[in-house]
């Protein structure tokens, strides 16, 4: 027994349904992941000369110039109100990190409502690795 094209277009409504749901959240996960790039690509990490040694630079935005900046759980002090940048030597970051770290862990935490905001950024190239000293270098040409 064939349906009426009514009951076809009844039926056929949860497929449609099922299509905009689906799209409905493949647009949040885009959403809510790109957001959480942005969040992430927005602090920078470089080496600076501090005097006779070198430090890391970390620099980025917060919302509240209030907010306490920490490193991998570490509150440092943060020049600026809302384009802020803290300066740290090596020697602190190493401590403070896992043996050849890729990247610090920065939270901004809001004093009034105690939620904190976390990213990760990435370390410049070989900063954690250890130093090797060659005795001796040799290049040859073909």
């Amino acid at each position: 027994m064939g349906l009426t094209p009514a009951a076809n277009a009844v039926f056929s409504q949860p497929s449609r349904l099922r299509r905009r749901i689906a799209g409905l959240i493949c647009a949040i996960t885009i959403g809510s992941t790109a957001s959480t790039a942005m969040a992430a690509s927005e602090a920078k990490s470089k080496v600076i000369r501090c005097g006779t040694e070198n430090c890391l630079l970390v620099s980025g935005h917060r919302d509240d110039p209030a907010s306490i900046v920490s490193i991998n759980g570490h509150p440092v002090a943060a020049e600026g109100k809302r384009r802020w940048q803290v300066r740290l030597p090596v020697d602190t970051v190493r401590e403070w990190s896992a043996p050849h770290a890729r990247s610090i862990e920065i939270s901004l935490l809001d004093p009034e409502t105690r939620s904190a905001t976390i990213a990760s950024v990435d370390l410049p190239i070989g900063l954690l690795g250890h130093v090797t000293d060659l005795a001796v270098l040799e290049i040859s040409i073909r």
